[in-house]
């Protein structure tokens, strides 16, 4: 099994190599003075295997063409791989980011009888009406129905057989990431087999609706304690692992070029508010929609923005938070050192190289940004430098900084796209010099060092409560030694937290 298994990937893996030849989009015929002169010879020769549809579009448009029609997993694939600008360039990620993810709807019938399975019971039981398909995607499709109650409701429904697609799929990318990795010194950076597994993960994440409309639940508790987006509420009678069911999302869908024209609209406040919605995610609570594009925002004046299909939701813990905001902060206070110095304590920079060196890299990024108006300087364009020169001193793929990433660039894209002035920067100070007056107060830091103080007498008491071990020549002095050094560290903690408070 599992020999047919791999030959299967083999088979799937070729028929994908020959759809991205026939779009000249494995070797891009634009690129041939960045190839060796081995890869431009079979770049040329790709050339002699190309269809129509190479003549068609840039590079990154004619790959986002072909990883449309390889399924979910390639379209994730490539909206993963349009977070590395720092790589293939701003053009290339740019034309991969519009990657779109519509198929033909399956009938209505059909998804009647995925509801009922999914809920156990007729669907009519729960819904009043049952409208057609409204949006269509490579996992699902969604329907605009009406419970008993007169509520109007989305529902999502998974299409049938979908989880063997994405199965087979999921094979095909590890087995490309494997090869990248064994035949492409160079693709070494990029992870490969890390890079697929992450793919992997998230659609089968996707794959499971009761995951989705629990991060949908979160994120609208959260969102409403800032009030820059809201999201609809979950009727959770409607869901289950192939369905999900959500209250109707107000306002007009942002990709509709008419939502823009409405009366009474405020742009400026809309895409001031998306930019700020998002750090107060990231930063506050360490949970955002990590999908904010277009088709997933409705819009209504003046300003009001909610939020929909919650299957990427990404998460910073407390550390994570913190760099990030350091990081923003000592840009915009040109403190290259303390950057620098938040790299290396973050882990995202290897021991072994410089702090100095690193912050004259970084002065490289930061000092084009002064002296040129705010609104000519994109924030997502600093995150790429960043990662570009961090490339140079072994700063590997970091999940996380991918996903937010590409989220950063997702939304800094969307709220220039709403209003063409928006001064990035001016819309993150309030909420990143908020994280940072909350966090590195005094008063914080007594906080944290109280809880370092607790957790500290905790493990002394669970020491001290442990049964006695076995009698051993050195069994006494074991114990003593712990009791030693947890009494130490109990005692610094104490003491640095008495100058804190007389610092203060």
């Amino acid at each position: 099994m599992r020999v047919l298994s791999g030959l299967s990937a083999a088979a799937r893996l070729t028929a994908a190599g020959w759809r991205l030849l026939r779009h000249d989009a494995l070797l891009p015929r634009e690129m041939r003075s960045l190839y060796p002169a081995p890869l431009v010879r079979l770049s040329r020769l790709a050339g002699l295997l190309a269809g129509p549809e190479a003549r068609r579009g840039r590079p990154g448009e004619r790959l986002a063409r072909s990883l449309e029609g390889l399924g979910p997993v390639a379209i994730k694939f490539g909206q993963l791989l349009s977070t590395r600008a720092d790589i293939f360039g701003v053009e290339f990620a740019g034309d991969l980011a519009r990657l779109k993810d519509r198929l033909a709807p399956f009938p209505t019938e059909v998804a009647l009888r995925e509801v009922a399975e999914a809920l156990g019971r007729p669907a009519d039981s729960l819904f009043a009406r049952f409208g057609a398909p409204v949006a269509a995607a490579s996992l699902a499709q969604a329907h605009e129905a009406w419970l008993h109650d007169g509520r109007r409701v989305a529902v999502k429904v998974l299409r049938p057989g979908v989880e063997r697609r994405v199965e087979a799929d999921a094979r095909v990318m590890s087995l490309a990431a494997a090869l990248a990795e064994a035949l492409a010194p160079d693709a070494r950076r990029l992870e490969p087999r890390s890079l697929a597994a992450s793919v992997i993960e998230s659609v089968r994440r996707e794959l499971d609706l009761r995951l989705e409309a629990a991060g949908a639940d979160e994120l609208r508790e959260i969102m409403a304690r800032d009030g820059y987006m809201s999201a609809p509420a979950v009727v959770w009678d409607g869901v289950g692992r192939r369905v999900l069911t959500l209250e109707w999302a107000q306002g007009t869908p942002l990709s509709d070029p008419a939502s823009l024209e409405a009366p009474g609209l405020d742009r400026a406040a809309l895409a001031t508010g998306l930019i700020r919605a998002f750090l107060a995610q990231a930063l506050d609570h360490g949970v955002f929609h990590a999908d904010l594009h277009e088709g997933n925002l409705f819009v209504s004046a003046p300003d009001r923005i909610v939020a929909v299909d919650f299957g990427i939701v990404g998460r910073l813990d407390h550390d994570q938070r913190r760099y990030l905001a350091e990081i923003l902060w000592g840009f915009l206070q040109r403190d290259y050192e303390r950057v620098a110095r938040i790299h290396f304590e973050a882990g995202y920079v290897p021991g072994h190289h410089a702090v100095g060196d690193f912050a004259q890299a970084l002065r490289a990024v930061g000092e084009p940004i002064f002296g040129r108006s705010a609104r000519d300087v994109s924030m997502s364009r600093v995150l790429i430098q960043l990662f570009e020169i961090t490339g140079q001193f072994d700063m590997h793929l970091r999940p996380e900084l991918v996903l937010l990433q590409k989220t950063m660039m997702t939304v800094e894209g969307v709220g220039r796209s709403i209003w063409s002035d928006l001064d990035i920067w001016a819309a993150a100070d309030p909420v990143v010099r908020r994280w940072m007056t909350r966090e590195l107060s005094p008063a914080a830091r007594i906080t944290r060092l109280g809880e370092q103080a607790g957790r500290l007498l905790s493990r002394l008491a669970a020491l001290a409560e442990a049964p006695a071990p076995q009698p051993t020549p050195s069994g006494p002095w074991r114990q003593s030694l712990a009791l030693i050094l947890a009494g130490g560290a109990l005692t610094a903690a104490l003491a640095a937290l008495a100058l804190v408070v007389s610092a203060l």
